[in-house]
């Protein structure tokens, strides 16, 4: 519901704002006083293009802003999409700039004009004479034969199983192009797996035997070097064990000589054990260190071929070739178990479409149940609206599955006796059309929150009691729904709740359009102009009351 209206340096208007009845409010005034100006304001709160050529002063720059009150329309996840903060209460904005810069803002968050079109076709619906090409429209005739039905369980249901058949094909197919490309390249794979596969390698055995390797290499010179140490070590006469012996003895005697030589001895003791251990080691390795020429060759086939596969892999590493080969196993693997899979995947993708169809029959079925009703509804109000002759019929073809079902929908109408109805895409929009989109969306009003209805001279061309009759719908909607109307007949003005008129004012250097609420008294005599004329009698002011009292 708008709430408030703000427009400043449009075309005419200076400064105009209004706070319309959350009911019916009725705008009038003369013939080019600002009425389809208002309305060209509103439009760019719906995401109408707009240029300079709008501006009332050149320097300064355009800005329309309504409040709205958004609680009723269900539009949360509408703000979650955007990455805009929820409220009860949204205001949107747009800005023209004198540059020929346009701006469009929500809760003022800069926002694409995009948005702000969808956001603003959610909360406006200007309905005129020539904007009534939307009801052309299949989708927004399936929302309202959906809404007029009240499928929206039925609705709910098919689109959940239309999602998962989505799904569940989309997997298939995935998995169906996965399985030929692997098939193609199977024998590669088994080939890539086996290679690796043969070698049975193991983590970090690769540095083992390149040390391995390093001694086998060597073992005749290693063994040499060793028994040299050794010799020099054990040497009866000079070797370094005697000569050990006789230190740690002259050290023994310094000990008792003098008490600050114990620590030397001490310290020699732990080289000394030390010496000792590395001989025993030396021996150790000595005994372990053999010629093999037979295992040298074996280890040095063995690196060769991890070198070979981690150069043609372009790895550094035998724990990358493992991460290799399993990643290779998996593929044979799928390989080898494709067709399994493939078939799990395509009766999932068949049950689940087998579901979505019967969904989409119960939703047809929804739909195509409220056709009569439907046709016979509008008619109806057609010929409480003075089209004695009107033919409007619902046509459906059925159509491949889509998030909207399996229905397409036309509409036919025809205004004139004989005529045959033609789709609404092709019959004139005209006073006729814009009472038939009247005629639905009065259908509407307590089936759906329908946005402010703002409704621009819908009763031209029609007076008397069909006029009436007319507002009197409005009245109806406007229990549920605002309704803004712009009029220029009498009756029509009289049963709103509120009442604007709009106005020249040649005050000032320029001429510019203005609105103000009218007074109970205001109102009377706005009502008796338009009956009489400018300066009206007695008699019409006595109508104009009557009017309102009525």
């Amino acid at each position: 519901m708008l709430t408030s209206l703000s427009i400043s340096n449009y075309a005419l208007i200076d400064q105009l704002e209004m706070k319309p009845s959350s009911q019916l409010s009725m705008i009038t005034g003369e013939t080019g006083a600002g009425k389809s100006i208002m309305l060209g304001a509103v439009g760019l709160l719906l995401g109408n293009r707009a240029d300079t050529k709008v501006l009332l002063h050149k320097d300064q720059k355009c800005v329309v802003e309504g409040t709205f009150s958004i609680q009723s329309y269900g539009l949360q996840s509408y703000f979650e999409e955007l990455e805009l903060d929820y409220e009860a209460t949204c205001i949107i904005r747009r800005e023209i700039s004198p540059n020929g810069k346009s701006r469009s803002f929500i809760n003022d968050t800069p926002v694409l004009l995009e948005s702000l079109k969808n956001l603003g076709s959610r909360l406006m619906d200007v309905h005129s004479q020539h904007d009534a090409l939307l009801l052309g429209e299949g989708e927004y005739q399936l929302d309202i034969i959906d809404a007029f039905a009240q499928a929206g369980t039925e609705k709910i249901r098919y689109q959940q199983s239309f999602t998962a058949f989505k799904k569940a094909k989309k997997n298939w197919e995935e998995l169906h192009q996965q399985s030929l490309a692997l098939k193609k390249e199977y024998d590669f794979l088994q080939f890539q797996l086996n290679e690796l596969s043969s070698l049975s390698l193991v983590a970090g055995e690769k540095e083992e035997m390149e040390s391995s390797q390093e001694i086998l290499e060597n073992a005749e010179e290693i063994k040499i070097k060793i028994n040299e140490i050794l010799q020099v070590y054990y040497k009866e006469e000079q070797g370094i064990l005697q000569g050990l012996a006789q230190v740690q003895a002259s050290l023994q005697g310094l000990e008792r000589l003098a008490h600050p030589f114990k620590e030397y001895s001490r310290r020699f003791q732990e080289i000394r054990l030390e010496l000792k251990d590395v001989v025993e080691s030396l021996e150790h390795e000595d005994r372990l260190v053999e010629v093999d020429e037979e295992k040298l060759q074996l280890l040095r086939d063995r690196l060769s071929a991890i070198y070979r596969l981690q150069k043609k892999h372009g790895v550094q590493s035998v724990e990358e070739l493992l991460v290799l080969e399993s990643q290779f196993a998996d593929k044979v693997f799928q390989v080898q178990h494709a067709d399994e899979n493939l078939d799990k995947a395509k009766k999932e993708f068949q049950d689940a479409e087998a579901v979505m169809l019967e969904t989409g029959r119960q939703w047809s079925e929804k739909r195509t149940s409220s056709f009569r009703e439907f046709e016979n509804a509008v008619i109806g109000l057609l010929r409480d609206l003075g089209i004695e002759n009107a033919s409007f019929q619902l046509q459906r073809q059925e159509m491949a599955p889509s998030l909207r079902g399996i229905d397409a929908i036309d509409m036919l109408f025809s205004a004139n006796k004989g005529a045959w109805p033609q789709s609404l895409k092709k019959v004139a929009s005209g006073g006729e059309f814009s009472r038939l989109l009247f005629a639905i969306k009065y259908l509407m009003a307590d089936k759906m929150a329908l946005p402010s209805l703002i409704f621009d001279e819908i009763d031209m061309g029609i007076s008397g009691e069909i006029a009436l009759q007319l507002v009197r719908m409005m009245q109806e909607i406007a229990k549920r729904h605002q309704v803004i109307c712009i009029t220029h007949l009498p009756q029509v003005a009289a049963k709103g709740d509120t009442h604007y008129f709009v106005y020249k004012d040649n005050s000032s250097e320029k001429t510019v359009s203005k609105i103000k609420l009218l007074t109970p008294e205001e109102r009377v005599q706005a009502l008796a102009q338009m009956i009489a004329g400018a300066n009206p009698s007695l008699a019409a002011q006595t109508s104009a009351q009557e009017l309102l009292r009525n």
